[in-house]
């Protein structure tokens, strides 16, 4: 059976009980297989005594490997009304280890729920909410950050544009941002059938964790010389930068760049130096 993890019943059981039918408004696809949350929670790494922060469980599939994968804590944020008895019958089965949060992802203090402690955040993200929600982890100052990683479900598309590299059709603003900050890896695809109701398109599991960087240079920057490069990607670079609004040719020089190449080809490095020298340019 599909439910050893836990006593628990299984999680078609529980969202039958609770009629938790999936919203499409709130970007939901629930996992039912209890095998497969698990090797999610794998991926995080040993979670012993670990604590964790998940993002829209649902019913709770993800939650309840967390917990009987080991972690000393999960706090579990969920905008769904409707799952928040599933959710407290497993707070019942792991007495004092799951914390709900109920509330919007997108308006939550990380920081402070982190409470001074490291944290991995695991989560089967809600689709509509995936980009926007890493973006806001990827930029957070100072770095290296408060989570110790990240192992998110995302789209298989959203999941290569995170992990590619220059040279890769994916690569762009997010390939840039996550490439300069973690060590991303995508560790396995999940089918469409894994979720109720199955999206339309392939997902996939990333594992990203942060590496130290230098200080020198602001993600606000970064994202300007990137939106810049990116908005025009057929363009050489010497055009596509005058989007920043200062002199193109400082920019090149200090990437070493000749200006025919363009945004897709160049490496995170050169987007750095782009950026580290912008303010200067103003």
């Amino acid at each position: 059976r599909m439910s050893q993890i836990d006593d628990l019943p299984p999680l078609r059981e529980v969202i039958a009980a609770h009629g938790l039918r999936a919203k499409k408004e709130l970007g939901q696809n629930f996992l039912l297989d209890l095998n497969l949350t698990a090797r999610i929670a794998r991926v995080a790494g040993p979670l012993e005594g670990a604590r964790v922060i998940e993002v829209g469980p649902g019913p709770g599939g993800l939650t309840r490997a967390l917990l009987a994968e080991g972690a000393r804590e999960v706090i579990a944020i969920e905008r769904d009304a409707r799952a928040l008895p599933a959710l407290a019958e497993i707070a019942d089965a792991y007495p004092g280890r799951l914390t709900v949060i109920s509330g919007d992802a997108l308006a939550i203090d990380y920081r402070g729920l982190a409470d001074g402690g490291p944290v991995r955040i695991v989560a089967n993200l809600p689709y509509n909410i995936a980009t926007p929600l890493l973006t806001g982890w990827l930029s957070l100052d100072p770095w290296p950050p408060f989570f110790q990683s990240l192992t998110l479900m995302f789209q298989r598309e959203v999941a290569e544009r995170i992990v590619a590299r220059a040279g890769d059709d994916a690569y762009g603003r997010l390939g840039v941002l996550a490439g300069w900050r973690t060590d991303a890896r995508i560790a396995f695809n999940v089918g469409r059938q894994a979720f109720t109701p199955p999206p339309n398109v392939t997902s996939a599991v990333v594992h990203l964790v942060p590496k130290a960087i230098s200080g020198d240079v602001a993600v606000r920057y970064l994202e300007q010389v990137t939106r810049a490069a990116f908005g025009q990607r057929r363009k050489m670079v010497r055009q596509s930068l005058k989007a920043t609004g200062v002199p193109v040719e400082p920019l090149l020089a200090a990437a070493g760049l000749k200006g025919d190449e363009r945004a897709e080809e160049l490496p995170v490095e050169a987007f750095l130096a782009m950026a580290k020298v912008l303010p200067s340019l103003r």
